[in-house]
């Protein structure tokens, strides 16, 4: 990883001095006369007051670091897209690069916020003293990611699959697939010590990175983790969503096989773990026939899944003071008979936190990369662009939903999309100067 160190030093005060022999001369005039002089008090002024220098540099390392996030987040976003491009075939691509993307722009966009938070404070602060470190970096490959870059964090994967390697050789075994599948059990869940996460509410647990360092992550990003070790092991490992589990197996012309219960357990059981075992669970009603009938996730459902988790855990904390409230919350509300016209305003908007609700529509917008037609995706979308008030997206997106809803859908849609028209067209009304209020007819 490419890095540089840096640290702002703190000089004695100082007047700035001129030489002895030092003529200014007024007679001679030039058109960089006034730059050069500017540049002159810079100089003489950072010489004398240290802290002024001080100020000037961070501002201009902030500055680049800035540029440096903005660029991050679009080339994350970029490679994001690339890598889940309906012009490659499905089995091309890769979910931990995909998701490590994904990580990388919301770290981006973090930072960014830090960073800015870090200036406001500086120009409130005149006092404050300068950042010890500062890290650069010339390509997303080479940005600092939980302390590593994205190969290193690619690098971690191929890892596990040798210390599987190295515990099938250890004990003799060949490749039959118990032996395969119980040697990854023991390397992942017990020498790696991944465990499941039984509630999200903390987003490390939801990115792929965070959960290779925490060893603690949600049930879907430990089948990644899982599918991704064995196909480094060239062993295809398929999966489907089954109630509230996904659920994986090794792909196989036999799948009775997979229930065939040895040593306790049977080959499903030894994978997924003790969902199947447990009664309440839908997994525990397979078998080998009702396996067949399943639809097996594609790459692209299963990085939509990890998407959508990202949304669900992202809203809930955005809306974290606002108990109870959904996202479809105002559509309710716009088409109660008893509402008055003009109830709905940017008054009646809930505040939430900024950070997580940005998050929470950048996880939309990627899911809506791979589902441009889910109608029930881009209204949620659309709302919470309301919910950030940015309403002339919202418009946007919730007129492109009407047409893909079904027509009930969209006549509850209808009237809010109005108002939420309305309420741009007032707030332009306004900007202009006027005053009073717009109604609809």
């Amino acid at each position: 990883m490419l890095s540089t160190s840096y640290w702002l030093p703190t000089a004695a005060m100082a007047f700035p001095t001129f030489p002895d022999h030092c003529f200014f001369r007024y007679d001679h005039h030039h058109r960089n006369d006034h730059k050069d002089l500017r540049r002159w008090r810079i100089r003489t002024t950072a010489a004398a007051y240290p802290l002024f220098s001080n100020q000037i540099q961070l501002t201009k390392d902030s500055s680049s670091r800035h540029k440096l996030y903005q660029e991050a987040i679009k080339t994350s976003r970029d490679k994001f897209t690339r890598e889940i491009s309906f012009q490659s075939k499905d089995k091309d691509i890769s979910l931990a690069k995909a998701l490590l993307y994904v990580a990388a722009e919301d770290g981006a966009f973090m930072s960014f916020n830090r960073e800015m938070d870090a200036c406001s404070i500086l120009n409130e602060r005149r006092n404050v003293s300068s950042p010890s470190e500062a890290i650069y970096w010339d390509s997303l490959e080479q940005m600092p990611l939980g302390g590593k870059t994205i190969p290193e964090w690619l690098s971690e994967l191929d890892a596990i699959a040798k210390e599987v390697e190295a515990e099938l050789v250890s004990r003799d075994i060949g490749c039959h697939l118990v032996e395969v599948l119980e040697a990854v059990n023991l390397v992942l869940f017990e020498s790696r010590g991944l465990t499941r996460s039984p509630v999200l509410v903390d987003s490390k647990h939801s990115y792929l990175h965070s959960v290779l360092s925490s060893r603690c992550g949600s049930a879907i990003l430990l089948s990644i983790i899982y599918i991704e070790v064995c196909r480094r092991l060239g062993l295809t490992i398929v999966g489907s969503r089954v109630g509230e589990d996904f659920l994986i197996w090794p792909q196989t012309g036999y799948p009775e096989e997979l229930f065939k219960v040895t040593s306790g357990h049977s080959l499903f059981a030894i994978v997924n773990g003790r969902c199947v075992e447990d009664p309440r669970s839908m997994a525990s009603d397979l078998t080998g026939t009702s396996l067949l009938g399943l639809e097996i996730a594609t790459n692209r459902d299963i990085i939509g899944i990890a998407l959508a988790n990202l949304i669900r855990l992202h809203w809930k904390r955005a809306s974290r003071s606002n108990h109870g409230l959904m996202l479809t919350s105002p559509l309710r509300h716009v088409n109660d008979a008893g509402e008055k016209p003009n109830m709905m305003d940017k008054s009646n908007v809930p505040l939430l936190r900024p950070q997580d609700l940005r998050l929470a529509i950048m996880a939309s917008e990627r899911l809506l990369i791979l589902q441009p037609h889910n109608w029930a995706l881009r209204r949620d979308h659309g709302m919470m662009l309301y919910y950030n008030r940015e309403y002339g997206k919202a418009v946007q997106e919730l007129s492109i939903c009407m047409a893909f809803a079904p027509e009930e859908e969209a006549e509850i849609l209808e009237p809010f999309v109005e108002k939420l028209h309305l309420m741009r067209l007032e707030s332009s009304w306004k900007s202009l100067g006027h005053t009073g209020r717009l109604t609809v007819p």
